[in-house]
This record gives C-alpha cells, structure tokens and sequence, in this order.
C-alpha cells in the first residue's frame, strides 16, 4: 500500500524591496504596494502543477508617463529558473505575466517580458496579478521554501 505523503512549505515573498526610477519630471508622483505569491502546501505526488497568484498595485500622477515594471530573479539571481530554497534544497517555480503562464514575468531579457503600459490613467489604483507556478514532480523534502524577488518599477 502506497502513502501519500504531502510536503509542503511557506509564503513566497515578493516584492520586499521597491526600487522606483523616473528619468522624466522631477515632479512625477507614484505609489506602490505588493502582497506575495503564497503557494501553500505543495504535493510531490500530484500530476498537475501547484498556482497561486499575488498582486503588485500603483498609482501615478501626472498621467504622461510611461512604467514599467519588472522583476528580478530573486535569491537564486536567475529569472528563468527561479527557485524557491530550504537551506540547500530547492523548488524551482516561475512568475508569469499571463493567467495561461505563458510569458515569464522578468525583466526583458532571456525571453522573458516585463509589463508596460503607455500613460496610464491618473490617480487611480492599478493592481496586476502576478502569476505563479510551480512544476509538478519536484522532489523536495519537508520543509519552508522561501524566495525574495526584488520589484523594480520605472516611472
């Protein structure tokens, strides 16, 4: 008889540090906020792959500018093989710009993309989603696995 065993870990935390840019006016005024990617309890025997989303939210004004945002690759330092760690195990996952987790949520480079978006509208909450992923099939011990990803946003 075979025992499914369920290993799990904590709360991915992206989004801890904010690193904001502007190039333009001196007098361009954004704000931001993130909450993290949490995936739960992870399941090394389940088929299907283990999602979970968070959100990264911003405001800006004056409306003539131009953001955007990328994400860099974390703790392990590489944006398309992202890892979560448990002192020296890792859990690879990714982030995605796109519910179908189709495009990796970066910061333009290796393919991956970052979001853009032209003049966005003045003093109004914008909040994106961040998608998260993590492969089925990883065989990882009991532990928390932990990631910190830095969101950079240029204004």
């Amino acid at each position: 008889m075979r025992r499914a065993v369920t290993r799990g870990f904590g709360v991915l935390l992206l989004g801890a540090a904010f690193v904001c840019a502007s190039a333009a006016r001196a007098s361009a005024a954004c704000s931001f906020a993130a909450t993290g990617v949490s995936f739960g309890m992870y399941d090394v025997f389940s088929p299907a792959p283990s999602d979970s989303t968070g959100t990264i939210t911003y405001q800006c004004d004056p409306p003539d500018k131009n953001i955007t945002i990328s994400i860099d690759g974390g703790a392990n330092g590489t944006i398309v093989d992202r890892h979560l760690r448990n002192a020296t195990e890792l859990l690879s996952y990714n982030l995605y710009l796109d519910a179908a987790r189709s495009t990796v949520w970066g910061d333009g480079t290796s393919g991956t993309a970052t979001y853009f978006i032209k003049s966005p509208s003045p003093n109004r909450d914008t909040i994106l989603t961040i998608h998260g992923r993590i492969a089925a099939g990883q065989d990882v011990g009991v532990g928390t696995y932990v990631d910190t990803a830095v969101v950079v946003i240029n204004f």
